[in-house]
């Protein structure tokens, strides 16, 4: 018998079975998943963060960073946060790419963890850690708010190989930047909205140094930069080779908030990677900027919907992952594939 001949009850009981099996298939994540099992949790996280961004103001920027660097490769599984070992392959810590990120920013993570050992042992993910932090350092600093589904898993090993190509640097173009981010399914509105990150944390001089000394054969600096800004920039950076520490402020009229100036920066040339000030330009992208710089509520609402769509990329679940006792390292002595 064909299944267009099936009685109406069977017919609707197969759609049933189809639908039981794929929404299965699905994580389910939920922001009040530890409401029983770790009741405190959001008490905890918010003691910890408090206390680290009242001791290291650029604590929330770093935890930006250390998030979105995670989530985009190999997905939102704290795989960033192990380290290397014997029993290890190559950590994504270890790699160049990441050698910038502060380690404020797995501290944190870490003080959380280890509260939350005490409290509830064995029950809270290093990578809901690291989301619920994240979220609520970028809301201590002036940002948005924005609920965070819990109930992902920890990888049981890093995803080094997966590094390149995944994540934008300075130097990129933005084609290939649109590209990075449209393989993981946003759009460039999207990306211009978490460009916004920019608006806290710093970068190292090295970063941004072909934009103010020698830039060309005919220009002794990037043109699109502002000619004071670049003053400014040459004497903070004049020994930049010597003492790779040096750092600038991304947004240097309003550092420490979370807030829309990144975007008018831009409109004047105030923009400190090529990759940030590029987007002002691009037909592509400044319609983007030019509407954030006018209304920080728009830039607010677009950067919380990126952000939750973030922290669900390639989430482990079920036997794909587990919760880890310490963050930076695998419960078990073998990584498993």
């Amino acid at each position: 018998m064909s299944s267009s001949l099936l009685p109406l009850p069977l017919l609707l009981l197969g759609l049933l079975l189809v639908s039981t099996v794929q929404s299965a298939a699905q994580p389910k994540l939920k922001t009040d998943y530890y409401k029983k099992s770790c009741p405190n949790f959001g008490k905890i996280i918010q003691e910890v963060i408090t206390d680290k961004q009242l001791a290291v103001p650029t604590t929330a920027a770093g935890a930006l960073r250390l998030f979105f660097h995670d989530c985009v490769v190999g997905g939102c599984d704290a795989s960033l946060l192990l380290g290397s070992s014997a029993n290890s392959p190559a950590s994504e810590r270890d790699h160049e790419i990441n050698h910038s990120l502060p380690g404020d920013a797995f501290d944190v993570v870490i003080r959380a963890k280890i509260r939350l050992e005490l409290e509830c042992p064995g029950v809270v993910s290093c990578s809901d850690v690291l989301a619920e932090a994240t979220r609520d350092l970028v809301t201590m600093v002036g940002g948005p708010f924005y609920p965070v589904p819990l109930g992902r898993l920890d990888s049981h090993e890093p995803h080094a190989a997966k590094i390149e190509g995944h994540i934008a640097t300075p130097n990129m173009t933005l084609t290939k930047i649109i590209e990075i981010f449209q393989a993981k399914g946003f759009s460039v509105q999207e990306m211009v909205a978490l460009s916004g990150a920019h608006t806290v944390g710093f970068s190292h001089c090295s970063e941004f140094a072909n934009r103010i000394f020698n830039f060309s054969a005919k220009e002794d600096h990037d043109p699109t930069m502002n000619p004071d800004y670049v003053d400014g920039l040459r004497k903070l950076c004049a020994n930049y080779k010597t003492d790779p520490t040096m750092a600038a402020f991304n947004d240097p009229m309003s550092p420490g908030k979370f807030d829309n100036t990144y975007y008018v920066n831009l409109q004047n040339g105030l923009g400190l990677l090529a990759t940030d000030q590029i987007l002002a330009l691009d037909p592509r992208t400044k319609p983007f900027v030019d509407a954030y710089a006018t209304d920080q509520t728009k830039f607010f609402q677009d950067f919380a919907k990126a952000m939750e769509k973030v922290g669900m990329l390639d989430i482990k679940t079920g036997d794909k992952g587990e919760v880890r006792k310490r963050c930076d390292t695998p419960n078990t002595t073998k990584f498993h594939s």
